[in-house]
């Protein structure tokens, strides 16, 4: 269940909450605070559904702690994950540009805390400071970029091919550097996971223990890989 949250700049180790946030990075802290001013907070709780596709796009949705899935439903109901974000990044820019509905769904898959902004309110941001502006461009130009390799993936690509992808993607994003390997700690189930490229879960298991008998892997429990070759993996996209 989402709650409202008055004191969740207070608690983000003494930053404001708006400071995470990549594209007001080059912001001074008075115009921080002046954003501070007019954001909203929310916690969700792992599981809770941020907004549904079809309601109507009012609000720029920035998280501030936690990982927020975004997803559509198949024709045949299925689940087809577009993105997972994380600290730092937002979500509903598109809806920035006109008035819309939101296309697809989005959901907490670990408690979270969000801050919004309203439409207005960000236009409002934006025509103080045109860089800003710029930079969602720039997120909309990648997002967008990514949704389509990952349409050109699921529909040419085989599942060995889709699976090294998903590994690369979350490499990329989640791994750290530990005794010369990269560690990822996974943010999503091996349901999500194959939800992602358009798998079953047992086919998710089956080709994690076929990378790791090649060798280009080791799995470290339920939520954490460690990758061991990432050229072998960047050999089957």
């Amino acid at each position: 269940m989402n709650t409202h949250c008055k004191n969740c700049c207070n608690n983000c180790r003494g930053e404001l909450c708006a400071s995470k946030v990549p594209i007001f990075e080059n912001l001074n802290n008075q115009e921080l605070a002046e954003i501070v001013k007019t954001i909203d907070h929310k916690e969700y709780t792992k599981g809770d559904i941020v907004f549904t596709e079809g309601n109507v796009a009012n609000t720029l949705y920035f998280i501030n702690e936690g990982k927020i899935k975004l997803y559509k439903y198949t024709k045949d109901g299925k689940e087809q994950i577009l993105h997972i974000l994380s600290e730092g990044d937002f979500f509903g820019e598109l809806e920035l540009i006109k008035p819309s509905k939101y296309g697809f769904n989005s959901k907490a898959i670990v408690d979270s805390k969000i801050c919004t902004l309203t439409k207005d309110e960000m236009r409002e941001i934006m025509m103080r400071n045109p860089e800003i502006g710029i930079k969602v461009l720039e997120t909309v130009g990648e997002r967008l970029s990514k949704v389509e390799s990952l349409v050109q993936n699921l529909a040419t690509n085989d599942v060995d091919s889709r699976m090294a992808y998903l590994l690369i993607d979350l490499k990329e994003k989640y791994g750290e550097l530990i005794n010369d390997y990269i560690s990822i700690k996974l943010p999503l189930s091996r349901e999500e996971m194959a939800n992602y490229i358009g798998v079953t879960r047992e086919t998710i298991s089956r080709k994690l223990k076929k990378f790791e008998d090649e060798g280009l892997l080791k799995i470290a429990g339920t939520k954490n890989i460690v990758i061991l070759d990432e050229e072998g993996l960047k050999d089957y996209i």
